[in-house]
């Protein structure tokens, strides 16, 4: 497939695996290369820049093909060092950056400097042209579908992706639901030109989670996620869990603060649960996709399923609407 995507990453196909906190480390980064997508390293799952220097350098000892690395900026009162995770990237000599959270403007420069390319990740058309002005080169969009926080606006893709196509001059990847090559197909007919996939990937033999954890999200349907702190406009979309459950009642719960809940969602805990394979203990981060989702394939068979799947997606579709 070629696609200006890949004519960005460098990869046979536009697929991108989304940077996932925890999930997004070299096992199933260079899995995804090695097949023909793009996988992503992410960078605050390492405690500091120097051990990402070390995840960069283990990347490649298991692939020759391009990688990523996702730099989520994030609004917090004590911030990690961003410029120094940027440092580490430039000099890793990656050549591609998804970035996400705030704008990515500070940065830019230095990876522009760099010849590092650069995908932003949004969830509303208006930020997403705030990002082309600043210099990205391409724009990941986030319906409401997705996993992690899809916005505050609720625009699904079916709406989105074609109104952020239309109103951009760089190329965009859809985001959220993605889960097929059915997803793929209806994507690039709306006018993407590539897909970013979290979820999928997560249920995967290569990610780096305990099994339990994959066969619990695999074995749910469309209707087992939760949206969580709505109410302090930070939504972000989970696995239906005890925890996420808990986290609903107490933020439902009048006067309630985000004090109330900080100890079931902080991030050690949700780490603790994906590795010792205990659902129910933490946070477990999952899209809507769930519900198109029944098996744990090796990113290699995901890859090439999706492809032929999409293929024959847009064959019959074209059928549909040929002339008499």
């Amino acid at each position: 497939m070629k696609t200006r995507i890949t004519q960005i990453t460098g990869t046979r196909y536009p697929i991108i695996q989304g940077g996932m906190q925890w999930v997004g480390r070299a096992e199933l980064a260079s899995a995804v290369s090695n097949a023909g997508g793009l996988g992503i390293l992410t960078a605050l799952t390492q405690p500091t820049p120097d051990a990402l220097a070390a995840e960069i350098r283990r990347c490649r000892t298991m692939t020759d093909q391009p990688f990523g690395v996702n730099l989520t900026i994030l609004p917090t009162a004590v911030p990690p060092p961003y410029a120094d995770y940027v440092e580490v990237i430039v000099r890793s000599g990656v050549k591609l950056v998804e970035t996400a959270g705030r704008s990515p403007a500070e940065f830019i420069a230095r990876f522009k400097e760099a010849g590092i390319k650069i995908i932003h990740k949004c969830t509303a058309v208006r930020h997403a042209l705030s990002a082309q002005r600043a210099g990205a080169d391409a724009i990941s969009i986030d319906g409401f579908e997705a996993a992690g926080h899809p916005g505050e606006d609720d625009v699904p893709g079916l709406v989105l992706i074609p109104a952020a196509a239309r109103a951009l001059a760089i190329p965009i990847l859809a985001a959220g639901g993605m889960a097929d090559g059915r997803s793929m197909a209806a994507a690039l007919a709306l006018g993407a030109e590539g897909i970013t996939m979290g979820t999928r990937f997560m249920l995967t033999k290569e990610a780096p989670i305990h099994d339990a954890i994959k066969q619990a999200v695999v074995g749910a349907s469309e209707r087992d996620t939760r949206l969580i702190f709505r109410k302090f406009r930070n939504t972000a979309r989970v696995f239906a869990n005890a925890t996420s459950l808990e986290v609903v009642e107490r933020e439902n719960m009048p006067g309630s603060t985000f004090e109330d809940i900080k100890a079931l969602v902080v991030g050690a805990r949700g780490r603790a649960a994906l590795e010792a394979g205990r659902i129910d203990d933490g946070l477990v981060w999952a899209g809507l996709g769930i519900g198109l989702m029944d098996d744990i394939p090796s990113c290699a068979e995901l890859i090439e399923r999706i492809v032929a799947e999409c293929r024959a997606a847009l064959a019959r579709a074209g059928g549909l609407a040929g002339e008499e």
